[in-house]
């Protein structure tokens, strides 16, 4: 049995599936009916009108019905049948009749007619259009337990507890019309005690059982009746026109059969009883095949679909969705071959030609078990033999050697060689592996089945698949594995969910791992790259070629990108199992074994692919050629970062508008919000155009939203006096007094200021205002009129000043915007405008600025005039004040989601202590952040020094302090309780089991790093390198108390870990350099050159090599500031003055090439520079490094602190930071080591790197 779906309920009484969807109704004991989607283990919907138990319910073939039968009588009211609209949520309408329990409803298949048993010993069959009974089957003497139409033919059968199975003959009923007029008028015509009609008739009696007759039910296309009693026995009846009679007894079940039926597909029935089991019988062979129990539960009802292998059969706590066999069929692809096993033959598909040949019949003894078809299939080209593996015997498999002429008759047969193993795989042209479960071990065999080799694996494993030649993927319940049968070692490792397929590349370069409701996509050593998860079953895939693996679920196929992006190709009818993609074609098997070719539109995958891989050409001709369109695709190249591509394909304005307002595409914008025409969508059209400097944009967008306050204040930033006017005017008109005096404020009118204030009645502050402005004729008659109630003005101050609005630099025009730069996609889509980008600032600052040459226009014959003899230009700023360049762009902020525990307890029992959450914690983890959000500083202290080789943890003290209080909140009952503290789980949520503990949130993520490198960025480039340099400190140390989800995050503080550590020493040189100003030149001359030798951004490597050039010119080393010269030129300065002067230095040096100074630095061969003695380390030198940030240093300081991280000591052994559980202990173990051959790397590409 194969579970599907399972369900927990009350005693479910009737099953009934949808013809078309995965539904299925379920109607229980406590009078709900449910409908639930076996697909995705979800409850749809409930009906719960019925008063009491429910025992018979049924979907319509093609209308939205069900039926369902009541078995509760209340205030004299008859036992009802109700039929259902399921869309409409509601009860349509009544049937009443009968006169006890209705035991089963049933609708014909083709007339509009309902059947019902009931305990009143009768059937009734009725016409659901007209609501009326049409017929009365009378004859049972006591109650009928079920009845039901014959699918194809004019009969009903029913089974009742007077021991007998009756088939009536409804022919008769059928000749006659079915309309409702003459449903009214035969009605009449019946005989009036309901006992005497005769339009149906008992054509059988069917008399064989000791006891009551539960259910009876026809077999779908034989002339088959089977029973099932209360006497144990299962019976099987056949009838042919005149009679029917016993064919055989099944016996078996130790309690009353409840229910039996014909499987829809195969020969066998399937019964179900009270004594807990669902057995199975063979039809032919009439004895009994397999037997599922229960330990609790009794079951009373039994449900197949008419369509597909399911079977569904309820219980006392709910019901069960099943399968008997699997269905998909075994294959092996092997080029444009495909060998798949389909009714215990062996068959050959040719993919280019479409062609399916027979090639040999599968020989396997009989068994009396259900599964005995084959599992896997694994094909050797080269020798053209093929093993078959099932699940017979526990596990076993057999070797067929195809003749090479069979291909094309299909009539040869042969003596399998056989053994038993749970999985066989060819591993070699002439060699395939078994895997002996007992001995957890890998058995190597010839092609005579003799044993060559026995391998024991290192891990427990349950199966294996074919890994590449001589290699073997290993699973196990939580991880595979790749296994080297030569050499006996692991290759790779990644944890999964249990898999159940494994799919290779065409290129054998990647993997995707299937389990049920994953894919696990990752490289040919196991590196994961990406994981997605569905909501219902995954099936089977294939890779295409472009790379991109296409799967099929239930319901779906779909494609996953190598960077984890998926999206649907088309919907499925019915279940594919995909061998082949070829194009845009994909080769499938469907569930009766088919060869099938699926032609599906590639267009969306094949967009998107050529989007991650920057192929824009490809890009571009698709917007041309294809009709891509649709809310996803938009939404995708919104979130890919191209929301001037989404807008080429969006019609709706409101969703044009968003996209142009984030693409910066203000006049699309104008144009849809004129189209759209709300007030909201004015207003930020109006933000955005005024974040742009669009003040014509502005002003319109204030203008159709009525806003006259923003609008009087964006002509006085423009200085526009004329517009000034008319707004006042406007006030007037409008007769608003504040924004009258704020116009008449912005416009210097001092008469009118006065002349609002005079007529609102504030005489006082109209003859201040007078008073203070100069006009005396005004005070004075305002004086006059005030009286005794002149307000006096302060004597003795200064003259006041007038208060009037200064005049605007640029008036009226729209505000200078920064130089853009024309995007991809600019001037290739209609109406797309590109993204605004700004150039490198021209001019130069802080303590960069101090060092630039003046004067060099003058140079002669290699005279170093007096401005370059150490004297200051006068006029520049002393402080860490510098240039500015923009900022550097850097993955998307990742939210680091933050959970909360709630915890109850018993308020009447204290509980037993459980065990602190600090100690689970710690137990399962052995990242050192996870250990300092424990409390357990000692063991994080310790996790670090033996992952990284630290051992000064004063720069971490508040670190770990803050991992601690911020995954822990505290909680004050009372004032005279303790206060409670409440651990903080990561990933929590209200679904969450309380037993299973989650890890601690932690307060540090790597989007804090990413902004602090930024504000690092920033600091170096303005020329505080004080500041920068404590930014890049501050990552480097919390960098050790980082936890990430993803194999990208890991690669990522990887990288970050190099780029950091090469900032924080060049920095320090170049402090150390200004530290040594006045000391003699040589030594400034060589922290200033090694500082170019960090690798930095190309902006702050220019303005290295410009320091540099400087100190070495001031210096008169020519030839290496010549060389300084070279490499800044080579950098393409987009600065005209950085070029300019280095190529006038240049200009100058050539004409004597020679140093003043012995420099220690030779640019000609590759080093890197001491940590601590800022010396070169030339290649083929001794030297030591950190075992953290990987800074180098003399063999002579070995053993002491590493002075660029301040944490670790020089040369200590370290095994490799762990920063993630998930991803697997190899990428921790070796992550010290990848760090020391990623610095050789880097040094070995220097020359093309730095043009060294």
């Amino acid at each position: 049995m194969l579970t599907k779906f399972e369900t927990k309920s009350n005693r479910v009484k009737g099953l009934s599936f949808h013809t078309k969807r995965p539904w299925i109704l379920a109607s229980l004991h406590s009078g709900v009916i449910q409908l639930w989607d076996y697909r995705m283990g979800t409850l749809i919907d409930r009906f719960d009108e019925h008063d009491g138990p429910v025992r018979g319910v049924h979907f319509h073939k093609s209308q939205p019905l069900f039926v369902s039968g009541d078995h509760h009588f209340v205030d004299g009211d008859d036992y009802k049948i109700k039929v259902w609209n399921y869309k409409m949520h509601r009860c349509l309408f009544t049937l009443l009749g009968h006169l006890d329990y209705i035991r089963t409803v049933q609708f014909h298949h083709e007339y509009p007619w309902i059947v019902s048993a009931s305990d009143d010993q009768t059937i009734r069959i009725w016409n659901w259009q007209s609501r009326t009974c049409i017929s009365v089957l009378t004859g049972h003497n006591h109650y009928v337990m079920c009845a039901s139409f014959h699918p194809k033919e004019d009969l009903v059968v029913s089974a009742s507890l007077d021991q007998t199975v009756r088939v009536w003959d409804i022919g008769s009923l059928k000749k006659k019309t079915v309309s409702p007029a003459d449903d009214i008028l035969r009605l009449s015509q019946m005989n009036t005690d309901l006992f005497g009609g005769v339009d149906a008739v008992v054509k059988y009696v069917l008399e064989g059982h000791d006891r009551g007759v539960n259910w009876a039910s026809f077999h779908p296309n034989l002339p088959l009746i089977v029973s099932g009693a209360d006497d144990r026995q299962v019976k099987l009846w056949r009838m042919n026109d005149t009679k029917a009679w016993e064919v055989d007894t099944l016996r078996g079940h130790m309690n009353n059969v409840s229910c039996v039926m014909f499987h829809a597909k195969q020969d066998i029935i399937v019964s179900n009883s009270e004594d807990k089991s669902i057995r199975v019988w063979d039809v032919t062979k009439r004895t009994g095949i397999q037997t599922f129990r229960r330990e609790h539960d009794r079951f009373w009802i039994l449900s197949s679909h008419p369509e597909m292998n399911l079977l569904a059969a309820g219980h006392d706590s709910g019901m069960i969705v099943f399968k008997l066999e699997r269905e998909r069929p075994a294959f092996a692809v092997s080029g444009d071959s495909l060998f798949y096993a389909k009714d215990r033959f062996l068959k050959y598909y040719e993919f280019s030609t479409q062609r399916d040949t027979q090639v040999i019949p599968i020989r396997r003894p009989g068994s009396i078990t259900l599964n005995q078809s084959p599992r896997t299939l694994s094909y050797s080209p080269s020798e053209n033999a093929v093993l078959v593996c099932s699940d017979l015997d526990g596990g076993s498999y057999e070797l067929y050697f195809i003749p090479r002429d069979s291909i094309t008759r299909g009539d040869s047969t042969q003596d399998a060689k056989r053994g038993v193993g749970g999985s066989a795989v060819f591993v070699a042209r002439n060699r395939f592996a078994v895997l002996e479960k007992t001995s957890n071990s890998v058995l190597v065999k010839n092609l005579k089945n003799e044993v060559v080799k026995k391998t024991p694996l290192p891990f427990a494993a349950d199966a294996i698949f074919y890994a590449g030649t001589g290699n073997l993927l290993c699973r196990s319940d939580d991880r595979v594995f790749i296994f080297d049968l030569q050499q006996r070692t692991v290759l790779g490792e990644l944890q999964t969910p249990f898999i159940k397929y494994v799919v290779w590349s065409n290129d054998m370069e990647s993997i995707a791992l299937l389990s049920k409701h994953a894919i696990i996509i990752a490289s040919k050593r196991l590196v994961h790259q990406c994981t997605l998860h569905e909501t219902i079953r995954v099936k089977s895939g294939g890779w295409d070629d472009k790379g991109v693996f296409i799967y099929s679920t239930l319901n779906h196929i779909k494609y996953c990108l190598p960077n984890g992006d998926s999206g649907i190709i088309r919907t499925l009818d019915v279940p594919i199992y995909i061998t082949k993609v070829s194009g845009d074609t994909i080769f499938c098997l469907d569930r009766d074994g088919k060869n099938k070719a699926i032609v599906i539109d590639a267009t969306e995958y094949i967009f998107k692919l050529s989007l991650l891989k920057k192929r824009y050409d490809h890009v571009m001709s698709m917007i041309r050629s294809s009709k891509l369109c649709g809310q996803a695709m938009i939404a995708y190249l919104q979130q890919k970062g191209f929301p001037e591509v989404a807008l080429h394909f969006v019609k709706d304005e409101r969703t044009r508008f968003n996209l142009a307002l984030e693409s910066g595409n203000i006049q699309i914008a104008v144009e849809s919000a004129t189209a759209i025409d709300e007030k909201d969508y004015w207003y930020r059209l109006g933000v955005e155009a005024l974040r742009q400097g669009n003040a014509g944009i502005v002003e319109f967008a204030y203008q159709r939203t009525k806003n006259f306050e923003r609008l009087s204040f964006l002509y006085l930033i423009n200085g526009n006096t004329q517009k000034l006017s008319k707004m006042l005017k406007i006030a007037e008109v409008k007769n608003d007094v504040m924004g009258q005096f704020h116009n008449a404020l912005y416009l210097g009118n001092v008469e009118e200021r006065i002349k609002i204030l005079e007529n609102v009645g504030h005489l006082p502050l109209a003859y201040i205002t007078a008073k203070t402005h100069g006009l005396h004729d005004v005070a004075e008659r305002l004086a006059s009129e005030l009286g005794d109630d002149l307000p006096t003005l302060p004597e003795g101050k200064a003259p006041p000043t007038l208060l009037t609005p200064p005049t605007p630099i640029i008036c009226g025009s729209d505000w200078p915007l920064l130089t853009v730069m024309r995007g991809m996609f600019e001037g290739e889509l209609d109406n797309i405008a590109g993204g605004n980008v700004v150039d490198e600032d021209d001019s130069v600052a802080g303590d960069w600025a101090k060092e630039t040459l003046d004067d060099v226009d003058t140079l002669q014959n290699g005279v170093v005039p007096p401005g370059l003899e150490g004297e200051e230009v006068p006029g520049e700023d002393e402080g860490e004040v510098g240039w500015e360049l923009e900022d550097l762009e850097l993955p998307p902020e990742a939210d680091t989601p933050r959970a909360s525990v709630n915890t109850h307890s018993s308020v009447f029992a204290a509980p037993t202590t459980g065990m602190p959450v600090s100690q689970i914690w710690i137990q399962r983890s052995s990242l050192a952040a996870e250990h300092a959000a424990a409390g357990h500083f000692d063991t994080a202290m310790r996790l670090l020094n033996r992952q990284l080789g630290i051992k000064h943890f004063t720069p971490l003290r508040q670190l770990l302090l803050d991992l601690h209080s911020g995954s822990h909140s505290y909680l004050r009952a009372f004032s005279s309780a303790p206060v409670i503290s409440l651990a903080v789980e990561r990933g929590w949520n209200e679904s969450a089991t309380p037993l299973v503990r989650n890890p601690p949130a932690l307060v540090f993520n790597f989007s804090q790093l990413e902004e602090k490198l930024k504000a690092g960025y920033r600091a170096t480039s303005a020329g505080r390198f004080t500041d920068a340099l404590k930014f890049f400190l501050s990552i480097l140390h919390t960098i050790p108390l980082i936890v990430v989800d993803s194999r990208r995050e890991v690669d990522e503080v990887k990288e970050l870990i190099v780029i950091v550590k090469e900032y924080v020493l060049g920095l320090q040189m170049e402090l150390k350099r200004r530290e040594i100003r006045d000391d003699p030149p040589v030594r400034q001359q060589e922290l200033a050159a090694y500082f170019t030798h960090c690798n930095l951004q190309l902006p702050h490597l220019r303005l290295a090599l410009q320091s540099a050039m400087t100190a070495c010119y001031k210096a008169k080393n020519l030839a290496t500031a010549a060389n300084f010269a070279r490499r800044l030129l080579e950098t393409n300065p987009t600065v005209e003055n950085q070029a300019k002067l280095a190529r006038q230095v240049l200009q100058a040096a050539e004409k004597n090439m020679t140093d003043a100074f012995q420099l220690n630095y030779d640019f000609r061969n590759p080093f890197v520079t001491c940590g601590a003695t800022y010396v070169p380390i030339y290649r083929g030198q001794k030297d030591v490094s950190c075992p953290y940030c990987i800074s180098r240093f003399v063999p002579s300081q070995e053993g002491k602190l590493c002075t660029v991280c301040d944490l670790a000591i020089v040369g200590a052994d370290a095994s490799g930071q762990t920063m993630s559980e998930t991803i697997g202990r190899n990428d921790a173990l070796f992550f010290g080591k990848w760090m020391n051959k990623l610095h050789k790397t880097v040094c070995r590409l220097g020359k093309q790197v730095f043009g060294l």
